[in-house]
């Protein structure tokens, strides 16, 4: 009968979906890389499992679009949970299991707004950022990121001594100085190995080094709204900070669209 597949996209982040709570879902890295294939496949930048898990709505599972487990997608995350709408699970109100822990997702007409986990500690790195969002992320701040010929500029980030192994996702961020609390980013994703659209983790990740390095010169705590413009689209960060437990109570907001759906053949 070949198994039953569902594309959504997130500010251009692009995801193939399946609904595997029957856990039926023949899992290798060379079938998954293959559905990822933009040339070959159903073309993604990632497959993420729906399954059942006690306790939570559902359970997240992805993977990158090398086929390989990853850490936490955040559109990805918000995409599962208008797929999980979708599908009739749950409430207005979500709670998901994820391979860096609990979330919850809710919805406000065609926006997804997903918890994201806290992050009590920035590092640095001259003058880049170093954090995890529930993907590891760094970040560096710079003008005129449309003229970056971003693949050599991240390269030499994600494959130096320090984050070879493990690799790094890249953000290259510009402040618009004309407005508060607005920045815009390219992001190099790890796993991916290219240039996303957008990627949730890493704009999360930017939103807070652009507080922490503009924003949080204050010694009190602060309630904070970021807007980012991504390669793909526009998307939202708020957030609770205090100098004492760092980052908290944090939500990624933006739209998660369905695109299209198809049956993947059996395999011959």
């Amino acid at each position: 009968m070949g198994i039953t597949f569902y594309k959504y996209q997130g500010a251009g982040n692009d995801f193939i979906m399946v609904d595997d709570r029957d856990q039926t879902f023949p899992v290798s890295t060379a079938y998954i890389n293959r559905l990822c294939d933009r040339r070959f496949g159903i073309g993604a930048d990632g497959l993420i499992l729906l399954q059942n898990i006690q306790g939570y709505d559902f359970n997240m599972v992805y993977f990158n679009s090398d086929g390989n487990p990853s850490s936490m997608c955040g559109n990805g995350g918000r995409c599962l949970a208008a797929f999980a709408k979708f599908l009739g699970i749950g409430g207005s109100e979500l709670s998901f299991l994820a391979v860096d822990g609990p979330h919850k997702a809710y919805f406000t007409g065609d926006l997804v707004s997903l918890q994201m986990k806290n992050v009590p500690e920035i590092t640095h790195r001259g003058d880049d950022l170093v954090l995890n969002t529930g993907s590891p992320h760094y970040v560096r701040f710079m003008q005129y990121i449309k003229q970056l010929d971003i693949i050599p500029a991240a390269h030499a980030i994600r494959h130096n001594a320090e984050f070879d192994k493990e690799g790094i996702n890249v953000n290259f961020v510009e402040i618009d100085s004309s407005q508060p609390n607005h920045i815009s980013l390219r992001t190099f994703e790890r796993g991916v190995e290219d240039e996303t659209l957008a990627c949730g983790t890493g704009v999360v990740a930017s939103s807070l080094a652009y507080h922490h390095s503009v924003s949080s010169k204050n010694d009190g705590p602060t309630k904070n709204h970021i807007f980012i413009k991504a390669m793909g689209g526009n998307l939202e960060v708020k957030f609770d900070y205090s100098p004492v437990t760092g980052y908290s109570d944090i939500w990624l907001i933006g739209p998660a669209e369905y695109v299209f759906e198809g049956v993947i053949p059996e395999s011959k």
